[in-house]
Protein backbone atom coordinates (compact mmCIF):
# COMPACT_ATOMS: atom_id res chain seq x y z
CA UNK A 1 0.00 0.00 0.00
CA UNK A 2 1.46 3.35 -0.99
CA UNK A 3 1.91 6.26 1.39
CA UNK A 4 -0.67 8.27 -0.57
CA UNK A 5 -3.21 5.47 -0.23
CA UNK A 6 -2.57 5.23 3.48
CA UNK A 7 -2.99 8.97 3.87
CA UNK A 8 -6.26 8.90 1.95
CA UNK A 9 -7.64 6.06 4.08
CA UNK A 10 -6.89 8.10 7.18
CA UNK A 11 -9.71 10.41 6.18
CA UNK A 12 -12.06 7.42 5.96
CA UNK A 13 -11.16 6.70 9.60
CA UNK A 14 -11.82 10.36 10.42
CA UNK A 15 -15.24 10.13 8.75
CA UNK A 16 -16.11 6.99 10.70
CA UNK A 17 -15.07 8.75 13.91
CA UNK A 18 -17.25 11.77 13.11
CA UNK A 19 -20.25 9.47 12.53
CA UNK A 20 -19.61 7.68 15.83
CA UNK A 21 -19.36 10.86 17.90
CA UNK A 22 -22.47 12.23 16.16
CA UNK A 23 -24.62 9.19 16.90
CA UNK A 24 -23.10 8.47 20.31
CA UNK A 25 -23.39 11.96 21.73
CA UNK A 26 -26.56 12.70 19.79
CA UNK A 27 -28.47 9.84 21.37
CA UNK A 28 -27.22 10.83 24.81
CA UNK A 29 -28.16 14.50 24.38
CA UNK A 30 -31.54 13.62 22.84
CA UNK A 31 -32.81 13.10 26.38
CA UNK A 32 -33.71 16.81 26.32
CA UNK A 33 -36.28 15.98 23.62
CA UNK A 34 -37.59 12.90 25.45
CA UNK A 35 -37.78 14.61 28.85
CA UNK A 36 -41.32 16.00 28.77
CA UNK A 37 -42.96 13.13 26.83
CA UNK A 38 -41.47 10.52 29.19
CA UNK A 39 -42.42 12.52 32.28
CA UNK A 40 -45.99 13.03 31.05
CA UNK A 41 -46.49 9.44 29.88
CA UNK A 42 -44.91 7.66 32.84
CA UNK A 43 -45.62 10.08 35.67
CA UNK A 44 -41.93 10.24 36.57
CA UNK A 45 -40.52 13.50 37.88
CA UNK A 46 -38.45 15.58 35.50
CA UNK A 47 -35.66 15.60 38.04
CA UNK A 48 -35.70 11.79 38.02
CA UNK A 49 -35.61 11.57 34.24
CA UNK A 50 -32.96 14.29 34.03
CA UNK A 51 -30.80 12.36 36.48
CA UNK A 52 -30.11 9.97 33.60
CA UNK A 53 -28.19 12.80 31.90
CA UNK A 54 -25.98 13.30 34.95
CA UNK A 55 -25.34 9.56 35.05
CA UNK A 56 -24.46 9.69 31.35
CA UNK A 57 -21.69 12.23 31.88
CA UNK A 58 -20.34 10.54 34.98
CA UNK A 59 -20.30 7.07 33.42
CA UNK A 60 -18.87 8.40 30.19
CA UNK A 61 -16.06 10.09 32.09
CA UNK A 62 -15.02 7.01 34.05
CA UNK A 63 -15.50 4.72 31.04
CA UNK A 64 -13.40 6.93 28.74
CA UNK A 65 -10.24 6.08 30.65
CA UNK A 66 -10.94 2.34 30.49
CA UNK A 67 -11.92 2.42 26.81
CA UNK A 68 -8.78 4.41 25.99
CA UNK A 69 -6.57 1.87 27.75
CA UNK A 70 -8.33 -1.01 25.97
CA UNK A 71 -7.88 0.67 22.58
CA UNK A 72 -4.14 1.05 23.20
CA UNK A 73 -3.89 -2.62 24.15
CA UNK A 74 -6.31 -4.39 21.81
CA UNK A 75 -6.93 -1.87 19.03
CA UNK A 76 -9.63 0.71 18.36
CA UNK A 77 -11.93 -1.41 16.18
CA UNK A 78 -12.92 -3.86 18.92
CA UNK A 79 -13.51 -0.97 21.34
CA UNK A 80 -15.84 1.02 19.08
CA UNK A 81 -17.61 -2.17 18.00
CA UNK A 82 -18.31 -3.02 21.63
CA UNK A 83 -19.45 0.55 22.25
CA UNK A 84 -21.77 0.42 19.23
CA UNK A 85 -23.41 -2.78 20.47
CA UNK A 86 -23.77 -1.34 23.97
CA UNK A 87 -25.23 1.96 22.72
CA UNK A 88 -27.98 0.25 20.77
CA UNK A 89 -28.65 -2.09 23.69
CA UNK A 90 -29.02 0.85 26.07
CA UNK A 91 -31.53 2.60 23.81
CA UNK A 92 -33.57 -0.53 23.06
CA UNK A 93 -33.79 -1.58 26.71
CA UNK A 94 -34.49 1.98 27.89
CA UNK A 95 -37.42 2.12 25.47
CA UNK A 96 -38.98 -0.82 27.33
CA UNK A 97 -38.27 0.38 30.89
CA UNK A 98 -41.22 0.07 33.25
CA UNK A 99 -39.77 1.91 36.24
CA UNK A 100 -37.61 4.99 36.71
CA UNK A 101 -34.61 3.08 38.07
CA UNK A 102 -34.67 0.79 35.04
CA UNK A 103 -34.68 3.79 32.74
CA UNK A 104 -31.84 5.46 34.64
CA UNK A 105 -29.80 2.26 34.49
CA UNK A 106 -30.34 1.67 30.77
CA UNK A 107 -30.18 5.23 29.50
CA UNK A 108 -27.91 6.77 32.12
CA UNK A 109 -25.39 3.98 32.69
CA UNK A 110 -25.31 1.86 29.51
CA UNK A 111 -25.45 4.78 27.08
CA UNK A 112 -22.95 6.78 29.12
CA UNK A 113 -20.47 3.90 29.10
CA UNK A 114 -21.04 3.37 25.38
CA UNK A 115 -20.56 7.04 24.48
CA UNK A 116 -17.18 7.00 26.22
CA UNK A 117 -15.93 4.37 23.77
CA UNK A 118 -15.99 6.66 20.73
CA UNK A 119 -14.44 10.03 21.57
CA UNK A 120 -11.01 9.31 23.07
CA UNK A 121 -10.17 6.17 21.04
CA UNK A 122 -11.19 7.70 17.70
CA UNK A 123 -9.45 11.01 18.44
CA UNK A 124 -6.29 9.05 19.23
CA UNK A 125 -6.57 6.95 16.08
CA UNK A 126 -7.27 9.96 13.85
CA UNK A 127 -4.22 11.76 15.20
CA UNK A 128 -2.12 8.65 14.48
CA UNK A 129 -3.35 8.40 10.89
CA UNK A 130 -3.12 12.08 9.94
CA UNK A 131 0.14 13.91 10.44
CA UNK A 132 0.20 17.07 8.30
CA UNK A 133 -3.33 18.21 9.18
CA UNK A 134 -3.63 16.54 12.56
CA UNK A 135 -5.52 19.38 14.28
CA UNK A 136 -8.08 19.45 11.46
CA UNK A 137 -8.46 15.66 11.60
CA UNK A 138 -9.29 15.53 15.31
CA UNK A 139 -11.52 18.59 14.85
CA UNK A 140 -13.55 16.70 12.26
CA UNK A 141 -13.94 13.71 14.58
CA UNK A 142 -15.07 16.08 17.32
CA UNK A 143 -17.36 17.86 14.84
CA UNK A 144 -19.72 14.92 15.06
CA UNK A 145 -20.68 16.21 18.49
CA UNK A 146 -21.64 19.53 16.90
CA UNK A 147 -23.74 17.89 14.21
CA UNK A 148 -25.65 15.68 16.66
CA UNK A 149 -28.12 18.35 17.90
CA UNK A 150 -29.04 19.01 14.26
CA UNK A 151 -29.65 15.36 13.36
CA UNK A 152 -30.54 12.95 16.17
CA UNK A 153 -32.64 15.36 18.25
CA UNK A 154 -34.92 16.49 15.37
CA UNK A 155 -35.37 12.87 14.30
CA UNK A 156 -36.35 11.91 17.83
CA UNK A 157 -38.80 14.84 18.03
CA UNK A 158 -40.50 13.81 14.78
CA UNK A 159 -40.81 10.18 15.85
CA UNK A 160 -42.23 11.14 19.24
CA UNK A 161 -44.81 13.40 17.60
CA UNK A 162 -45.80 10.77 15.03
CA UNK A 163 -45.81 7.80 17.43
CA UNK A 164 -44.69 7.86 21.07
CA UNK A 165 -41.47 8.04 23.10
CA UNK A 166 -41.00 4.28 23.36
CA UNK A 167 -41.24 3.70 19.62
CA UNK A 168 -38.96 6.68 18.95
CA UNK A 169 -36.24 5.43 21.29
CA UNK A 170 -36.52 1.89 19.92
CA UNK A 171 -36.10 3.11 16.33
CA UNK A 172 -33.10 5.27 17.26
CA UNK A 173 -31.51 2.28 19.00
CA UNK A 174 -31.93 0.07 15.93
CA UNK A 175 -30.68 2.90 13.69
CA UNK A 176 -27.60 3.26 15.91
CA UNK A 177 -26.79 -0.41 15.38
CA UNK A 178 -27.38 -0.09 11.63
CA UNK A 179 -25.03 2.89 11.32
CA UNK A 180 -22.30 2.20 13.83
CA UNK A 181 -21.67 -1.53 13.50
CA UNK A 182 -20.71 -1.25 9.79
CA UNK A 183 -18.72 1.93 10.53
CA UNK A 184 -16.73 0.01 13.15
CA UNK A 185 -15.38 -2.29 10.45
CA UNK A 186 -14.01 0.73 8.56
CA UNK A 187 -11.69 1.40 11.48
CA UNK A 188 -8.14 0.20 10.87
CA UNK A 189 -4.95 0.64 12.88
CA UNK A 190 -2.62 3.36 11.67
CA UNK A 191 0.21 2.04 9.47
CA UNK A 192 3.50 1.48 11.19
CA UNK A 193 6.95 2.39 9.97
CA UNK A 194 5.94 5.54 8.09
CA UNK A 195 5.61 9.19 8.83
CA UNK A 196 1.86 8.87 8.64
CA UNK A 197 1.74 6.97 11.89
CA UNK A 198 4.75 8.53 13.55
CA UNK A 199 5.20 12.05 14.85
CA UNK A 200 7.48 14.39 12.99
CA UNK A 201 10.98 15.08 14.21
CA UNK A 202 9.94 18.51 15.41
CA UNK A 203 7.32 17.24 17.81
CA UNK A 204 8.33 13.64 18.55
CA UNK A 205 8.30 12.77 22.24
CA UNK A 206 11.81 12.42 23.61
CA UNK A 207 10.68 9.83 26.14
CA UNK A 208 8.85 6.53 25.69
CA UNK A 209 6.35 7.14 28.44
CA UNK A 210 4.61 4.46 30.42
CA UNK A 211 1.04 5.22 31.45
CA UNK A 212 2.03 5.50 35.12
CA UNK A 213 4.77 7.99 34.27
CA UNK A 214 2.54 10.03 31.96
CA UNK A 215 -0.28 10.36 34.50
CA UNK A 216 2.15 11.79 37.06
CA UNK A 217 3.62 14.49 34.86
CA UNK A 218 2.77 18.18 35.36
CA UNK A 219 1.71 18.27 31.71
CA UNK A 220 -1.00 15.65 32.19
CA UNK A 221 -2.24 17.35 35.36
CA UNK A 222 -2.31 20.70 33.59
CA UNK A 223 -4.28 19.41 30.60
CA UNK A 224 -6.73 17.50 32.81
CA UNK A 225 -7.40 20.54 35.01
CA UNK A 226 -7.69 22.87 32.02
CA UNK A 227 -10.20 20.54 30.30
CA UNK A 228 -12.17 20.17 33.54
CA UNK A 229 -12.35 23.94 34.07
CA UNK A 230 -13.15 24.55 30.40
CA UNK A 231 -16.14 22.18 30.49
CA UNK A 232 -17.28 23.27 33.95
CA UNK A 233 -17.30 26.86 32.68
CA UNK A 234 -19.37 26.33 29.54
CA UNK A 235 -21.65 23.42 30.47
CA UNK A 236 -23.91 25.45 32.79
CA UNK A 237 -24.47 28.35 30.36
CA UNK A 238 -25.07 25.91 27.50
CA UNK A 239 -27.50 23.67 29.38
CA UNK A 240 -29.47 26.63 30.77
CA UNK A 241 -29.25 28.81 27.64
CA UNK A 242 -32.87 28.26 26.63
CA UNK A 243 -34.16 28.84 30.17
CA UNK A 244 -32.11 32.02 30.53
CA UNK A 245 -33.40 33.39 27.23
CA UNK A 246 -36.96 32.69 28.38
CA UNK A 247 -36.27 34.48 31.67
CA UNK A 248 -35.23 37.47 29.56
CA UNK A 249 -38.65 37.44 27.86
CA UNK A 250 -37.88 35.50 24.69
CA UNK A 251 -40.57 33.09 23.49
CA UNK A 252 -39.81 29.39 24.10
CA UNK A 253 -39.61 28.33 20.44
CA UNK A 254 -37.41 31.30 19.63
CA UNK A 255 -35.22 30.57 22.63
CA UNK A 256 -34.53 27.10 21.19
CA UNK A 257 -33.15 28.71 18.03
CA UNK A 258 -30.61 30.58 20.17
CA UNK A 259 -29.37 27.25 21.48
CA UNK A 260 -29.36 25.67 18.01
CA UNK A 261 -27.31 28.56 16.61
CA UNK A 262 -24.70 28.11 19.35
CA UNK A 263 -24.46 24.40 18.52
CA UNK A 264 -24.09 25.10 14.80
CA UNK A 265 -21.41 27.71 15.52
CA UNK A 266 -19.63 25.12 17.66
CA UNK A 267 -19.33 22.95 14.56
CA UNK A 268 -17.73 25.82 12.66
CA UNK A 269 -15.47 26.58 15.61
CA UNK A 270 -14.06 23.07 15.61
CA UNK A 271 -13.05 23.43 11.97
CA UNK A 272 -11.79 27.02 12.24
CA UNK A 273 -9.67 26.53 15.33
CA UNK A 274 -8.45 23.19 13.99
CA UNK A 275 -7.07 24.91 10.88
CA UNK A 276 -5.56 27.71 12.99
CA UNK A 277 -3.90 25.18 15.28
CA UNK A 278 -2.24 23.50 12.31
CA UNK A 279 -0.75 26.89 11.37
CA UNK A 280 -0.08 28.53 14.73
CA UNK A 281 0.22 25.62 17.14
CA UNK A 282 -2.36 24.06 19.45
CA UNK A 283 -1.41 25.81 22.69
CA UNK A 284 -1.78 29.48 21.62
CA UNK A 285 -5.03 28.72 19.82
CA UNK A 286 -6.35 26.87 22.89
CA UNK A 287 -5.47 29.75 25.21
CA UNK A 288 -7.05 32.28 22.86
CA UNK A 289 -10.21 30.19 22.49
CA UNK A 290 -10.55 29.76 26.26
CA UNK A 291 -10.21 33.52 26.75
CA UNK A 292 -12.94 34.23 24.18
CA UNK A 293 -15.12 31.60 25.88
CA UNK A 294 -14.70 33.24 29.29
CA UNK A 295 -15.46 36.72 27.94
CA UNK A 296 -18.52 35.40 26.11
CA UNK A 297 -19.87 33.89 29.32
CA UNK A 298 -19.37 37.21 31.11
CA UNK A 299 -21.23 38.99 28.31
CA UNK A 300 -24.39 37.05 29.12
CA UNK A 301 -24.65 39.27 32.21
CA UNK A 302 -25.41 42.22 29.90
CA UNK A 303 -27.51 40.52 27.21
CA UNK A 304 -31.31 40.51 27.20
CA UNK A 305 -32.41 41.15 23.59
CA UNK A 306 -32.85 38.53 20.88
CA UNK A 307 -30.42 40.06 18.39
CA UNK A 308 -27.69 40.21 21.01
CA UNK A 309 -28.44 36.62 22.04
CA UNK A 310 -27.93 35.50 18.44
CA UNK A 311 -24.67 37.41 18.09
CA UNK A 312 -23.35 36.07 21.37
CA UNK A 313 -24.39 32.52 20.48
CA UNK A 314 -22.19 32.68 17.38
CA UNK A 315 -19.11 33.85 19.29
CA UNK A 316 -19.68 31.57 22.28
CA UNK A 317 -20.30 28.55 20.03
CA UNK A 318 -17.16 29.18 18.01
CA UNK A 319 -15.11 29.36 21.20
CA UNK A 320 -16.42 26.42 23.23
CA UNK A 321 -16.70 24.17 20.18
CA UNK A 322 -13.30 25.12 18.80
CA UNK A 323 -11.23 24.43 21.90
CA UNK A 324 -12.52 20.91 22.51
CA UNK A 325 -10.36 18.97 19.99
CA UNK A 326 -7.15 20.84 20.87
CA UNK A 327 -6.57 18.92 24.10
CA UNK A 328 -6.19 15.74 22.03
CA UNK A 329 -3.61 17.44 19.82
CA UNK A 330 -1.53 18.50 22.84
CA UNK A 331 -1.73 15.01 24.36
CA UNK A 332 -0.57 13.50 21.07
CA UNK A 333 2.29 15.98 20.61
CA UNK A 334 3.63 15.54 24.13
CA UNK A 335 3.03 11.88 24.95
CA UNK A 336 3.04 10.33 21.47
CA UNK A 337 0.71 7.84 19.81
CA UNK A 338 1.53 4.66 21.73
CA UNK A 339 -0.39 5.53 24.92
CA UNK A 340 -2.52 8.37 23.62
CA UNK A 341 -5.80 6.48 23.98
CA UNK A 342 -5.19 5.90 27.68
CA UNK A 343 -3.86 9.38 28.45
CA UNK A 344 -6.50 11.25 26.48
CA UNK A 345 -9.16 8.98 27.96
CA UNK A 346 -8.02 10.11 31.40
CA UNK A 347 -8.09 13.77 30.33
CA UNK A 348 -11.59 13.24 28.90
CA UNK A 349 -12.72 11.76 32.21
CA UNK A 350 -11.94 15.07 33.91
CA UNK A 351 -13.80 16.91 31.13
CA UNK A 352 -16.89 14.77 31.69
CA UNK A 353 -16.86 15.59 35.39
CA UNK A 354 -16.79 19.26 34.46
CA UNK A 355 -19.71 18.76 32.09
CA UNK A 356 -21.69 17.01 34.83
CA UNK A 357 -21.10 19.91 37.24
CA UNK A 358 -22.51 22.78 35.16
CA UNK A 359 -26.15 21.72 34.69
CA UNK A 360 -26.55 20.85 38.38
CA UNK A 361 -24.87 24.09 39.50
CA UNK A 362 -27.08 26.16 37.20
CA UNK A 363 -30.24 24.53 38.57
CA UNK A 364 -29.09 25.09 42.14
CA UNK A 365 -28.29 28.76 41.48
CA UNK A 366 -31.66 29.38 39.83
CA UNK A 367 -33.61 27.63 42.60
CA UNK A 368 -31.71 29.59 45.26
CA UNK A 369 -31.48 33.06 43.70
CA UNK A 370 -34.30 32.91 41.11
CA UNK A 371 -31.97 33.97 38.32
CA UNK A 372 -28.79 33.06 36.47
CA UNK A 373 -26.55 35.99 37.39
CA UNK A 374 -24.38 33.97 39.76
CA UNK A 375 -24.19 31.08 37.27
CA UNK A 376 -22.65 33.32 34.63
CA UNK A 377 -20.42 35.11 37.13
CA UNK A 378 -19.14 31.83 38.54
CA UNK A 379 -18.70 30.31 35.10
CA UNK A 380 -16.73 33.38 34.00
CA UNK A 381 -14.38 32.96 36.96
CA UNK A 382 -13.90 29.26 36.19
CA UNK A 383 -13.32 30.15 32.54
CA UNK A 384 -10.53 32.55 33.50
CA UNK A 385 -9.02 29.80 35.66
CA UNK A 386 -9.01 27.54 32.58
CA UNK A 387 -7.08 30.21 30.66
CA UNK A 388 -4.50 30.49 33.45
CA UNK A 389 -4.05 26.73 33.69
CA UNK A 390 -3.70 26.33 29.91
CA UNK A 391 -1.08 29.09 29.85
CA UNK A 392 0.99 27.10 32.33
CA UNK A 393 1.17 24.04 30.06
CA UNK A 394 4.81 23.45 29.17
CA UNK A 395 5.72 21.76 25.90
CA UNK A 396 9.37 21.49 26.94
CA UNK A 397 10.38 17.94 27.75
CA UNK A 398 12.90 17.08 30.42
CA UNK A 399 12.97 13.26 30.38
CA UNK A 400 15.30 12.71 33.31
CA UNK A 401 13.46 15.15 35.53
CA UNK A 402 10.00 13.90 34.57
CA UNK A 403 10.92 10.25 35.02
CA UNK A 404 12.58 11.01 38.34
CA UNK A 405 9.40 12.65 39.57
CA UNK A 406 7.29 9.78 38.26
CA UNK A 407 9.43 7.29 40.13
CA UNK A 408 9.34 9.29 43.36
Amino acid sequence: MSKATRFDYGWVVVGAGALMTCVGFGTMLSLAVFLQPISDAMGWSRAGVSAAATLDFLCMGFAAFAWGALSDRFGTRIVVLAGSLLLGLGLVTASQAQSLWQFQLCFGVLIGIAAGSFYAPMMALASAWIDKHRSLAVALVSAGMGVSPLTVAPSASWLITAYDWRFAMLVIGIAAWALLIPASFLVRPAPQGSNVAMPTAANAPQTEWTVAQALRTPQFITLALAHFACCAAHSGPIFHMVSYAMVCGIAPLTAVTVYSLAGFSGLGGRLLLGVLADRLGAKPVLVGGLLVQALSIATYLAVAQLGLFYALSVVFGLAYGGVMPLYAVLVREFFGARIMGTVFGAVSAFASLGMALGPWAGGYVFDTFHGYTWLHAGSFAIGLAAVAVALSFSTRRQPSLDLGRAAA
